[in-house]
């Protein structure tokens, strides 16, 4: 596959500043990795011979919210199809789905976002873990990273492709530690077998979107894949509470224990509920 190399409005504002040449990062600071860009006149020369226009890098810098990349020429990373979906330049970024953000990007980065979600079930060393929900695959990552076997389902085709474009989410793709399914995580967990992992980490999208995923049915699945003494992360977030007095959490605690779960609990650090399957009769 061709490199990449990524702006942002900071990084094109840095380029019109420049007389001769530049060296920048151009991976979403994923590395510490720096390219050498030269101007010549009114174009912008990038490693792979890739010429831009001023006016192009112009019109990036007054774009704040977008990334873009090059490759022969320049393309906005984001899709427009029955919605519309872009890369957004946090570090790491994150996915915008119709105006809403994909991970917590005001108090926590994406980042130590998703670190908090895999902290509250601690995936170990040759472990296998479910991922519900991809979306740009950091949880998937970082549970890999730690030594689980991760197999992780997204149901959105434009998420896949903005995944693959996002150095971020590279590992997805390259790592050999990590499956991706594309299908609906209610009917894909249907065909796993009983027992088949020790952690199940589920982020849905809101309930609005995606009610099945918070459904005691769909629990009752969750509870069945996991092996004895298998840990839950469920992302709940808080939507509703603050204007309506609405506990979203609690229905899903409720539902949880009627699905069989046991120590089900709040993790407020992560905006979730984290849960278990009772061990085997016989053992503690």
């Amino acid at each position: 596959m061709d490199e990449l190399y990524f702006l942002t409005s900071k990084d094109a504002r840095r380029m019109l500043l420049l007389r001769e040449r530049i060296r920048l990062n151009l991976d979403l600071r994923k590395t510490s990795r720096v390219w050498e860009i030269r101007r010549e006149g009114d174009e912008f020369v990038f490693p792979d011979g890739t010429r831009v226009s001023k006016e192009v890098v112009e019109r990036i810098a007054r774009d704040e919210g977008g990334v873009y990349f090059v490759r022969g020429g320049v393309y906005k990373a984001a899709i427009a199809g029955e919605g519309f979906y872009k890369l957004v330049p946090t570090i790491p970024p994150t996915i915008e789905i119709n105006g809403i953000r994909m991970h917590r990007t005001k108090e926590v980065n994406p980042l130590q976002d998703t670190r908090n979600k895999v902290d509250a079930v601690k995936p170990k060393e040759g472990e296998t873990v479910l991922d519900t929900c991809m979306g740009l695959g950091y949880t998937a990552i970082e549970a890999s990273k730690r030594g689980a076997y991760v197999i992780t389902i997204e149901k959105d085709p434009n998420v896949i492709e903005l995944a693959k474009i996002n150095p971020w989410s590279r590992e997805l793709f390259t790592g050999g530690k990590i499956q991706v399914i594309h299908g609906d995580a209610f009917d894909v967990v249907k065909r796993f077998k009983d027992e088949s992992f020790n952690v199940v980490i589920h982020d849905p999208p809101r309930f609005s979107l995606a009610g099945q995923l918070y459904s005691e049915e769909f629990y009752r699945e969750l509870f069945r894949i996991l092996k004895p003494g298998g840990r839950l992360f469920h992302y709940v977030g808080n939507p509703g509470k603050k204007y309506r007095r609405k506990d979203l959490q609690k229905g899903v605690m409720e539902r949880l224990r009627r699905a069989g779960f046991v120590g089900v609990k709040r993790v407020e650090e992560a905006l979730g509920v984290v849960a278990r399957k009772p061990e085997k009769k016989g053992k503690s």
